[in-house]
């Protein structure tokens, strides 16, 4: 949000070694940061990149894309239609063909724009630092890799002085949270722009609903939903002489040290609607989850239920699943004292919606969203690009860390059975691969298969997340 601005009040910031043993003292400062966040992205950021005659800088930005799968290589092409001169100029995966098949794609959609020879591609584990190196102080980053890495990558461009795009997931575990406060914190200082990619934030239906629901259109909110559901998650077999870690890697989604489970890397964006609807965060969180059908040798739960609690009292209730011939949703609601919303719905209609009362039918409809409805990834990078052009203030690090704290938080309930507090959670020093910084693609994974080629999984009652 190129108006966003770090809370000058020393209690907003986060706590890094003690992190909120007193939650609830610090949960109305924390409502207030999102309710800020969010009415400062409605007065001004929009308008930065939409209002008549806006003409960007001269200047060419060059662009270093980290991660180059599908999400990253969108965000690229994202990077690339924004107002205003952009170049790739290089690019870093741990895999070379993964690199390519990006490189041919960015450089068959824009051709006039994609300059990165062969020396400006970087493949293995430290192959971000060297394309990191390669742009300049006050250019671009943009991290697309798995998420366990992304504290450092993070980290790092923040250090040399690089404008970050980071996509979701920001971090697998707690010490990778702190680590990325840490450096949003750093980025401050030192005027680098920092913007996370929770799309949904930016989207003008669902900003239009929750703007409704924060004026008080249903009334005081008593809960929320929220579902992610769908087929299954895919497996891909290792490969001959493919290193223990580099298959892991190349199945990231399979792995909670890389990904941080199904519930964290897919069920955020939901999350952090939700936590954005009540503008708080949740102070404890308790649930279930287990692998029912899955026969895949990895670590994947194949369904999730977590219950979060707010300080209020007020409930919500988080449903994941990944398998196959189910029914699917993907879908977040929420019910007010005098009403409820729909604040985005995958099946029947997607437009945000509000209602009289509890019955969500025709009869019962008040509102439903009728404006424009832009790209949300193509508006984040256009208010992440004028904000380095218009050098305004810029930081989603905070809001960013905190959402997918609130989905660890709801990952280590389930897992373990237990209910887990937030600020207990923030705190823990469990990581979930410990070294991962002198990785390479031939070091030790952190998990290792069986000799039945399956990995470990979560028990609840028996494993550890604190």
């Amino acid at each position: 949000m190129s108006t966003f601005n770090r809370p000058s009040d020393a209690s907003l910031r986060p706590c890094h070694a003690a992190a909120l043993s007193s939650v609830p003292a610090g949960l109305a400062s924390r409502r207030a940061f999102l309710r800020q966040s969010t009415q400062a992205v409605a007065a001004t950021a929009l308008a930065a990149v939409y209002r008549p005659g806006y003409t960007a800088e001269r200047n060419t930005l060059k662009i270093a894309l980290i991660g180059c799968g599908g999400r990253g290589t969108g965000a690229a092409a994202n990077a690339l239609r924004t107002q205003g001169p952009t170049q790739l100029w290089a690019m870093a995966d741990a895999f070379e063909d993964r690199l390519n098949s990006s490189l041919k794609t960015l450089s068959e959609q824009f051709p006039a724009q994609v300059a990165v020879p062969a020396e400006r591609r970087f493949t293995g584990l430290d192959g971000f630092k060297r394309a990191m190196d390669a742009v300049d102080a006050g250019d671009v980053v943009l991290l697309a890799t798995p998420p366990a890495f992304r504290p450092m990558h993070l980290e790092y461009a923040v250090q040399k002085g690089r404008h970050v795009f980071m996509e979701k997931s920001f971090a697998v575990d707690a010490p990778g949270v702190r680590r990325v406060l840490k450096a949003g914190e750093r980025a401050v200082e030192k005027n680098v722009k920092v913007a996370g990619g929770l799309m949904w934030r930016h989207d003008l239906a669902r900003r239009a609903v929750i703007d409704r629901i924060h004026a008080g259109e249903i009334g005081e909110l008593v809960l929320l939903r929220t579902y992610r559901m769908h087929g299954a998650v895919g497996f891909t077999p290792k490969r001959t002489g493919q290193s223990e870690l580099a298959h892991q890697i190349a199945n990231y989604n399979n792995f909670t040290w890389l990904n941080g489970s199904f519930f964290v890397d897919w069920l955020i964006h939901n999350i952090d609607i939700c936590c954005w609807a009540k503008n708080a965060l949740p102070v404890t969180a308790q649930g279930m989850g287990g692998r029912q059908t899955r026969t895949e040798p990895d670590q994947l739960f194949d369904q999730y239920f977590v219950e979060y609690a707010f300080a209020d009292g007020t409930r919500l209730l988080a449903q994941g699943r990944h398998i196959n011939k189910c029914y699917s949703i993907f879908s977040d609601f929420a019910h007010g004292t005098r009403g409820s919303a729909v604040i985005m719905e995958s099946l029947a209609s997607p437009k945000p919606r509000l209602y009289a009362g509890h019955a969500q039918t025709r009869a019962n409809e008040t509102w439903r969203y009728s404006g424009p409805e832009p790209d949300p990834y193509q508006v984040e990078q256009d208010l992440f690009f004028a904000a380095i052009r218009e050098d305004k203030p810029y930081n989603e690090t905070e809001r960013c860390a905190h959402a997918v704290m609130v989905a660890i938080l709801g990952r280590m309930a389930s897992e373990s059975g237990q209910m887990i507090d937030y600020g207990d959670a923030l705190a823990s020093n469990l990581e979930l691969a410990p070294g991962l910084d002198e990785f390479t693609l031939d070091s030790k994974a952190p998990v290792e298969p069986d000799v039945q080629g399956r990995y470990p999984i979560a028990m609840p009652g028996q494993t550890k997340v604190i």
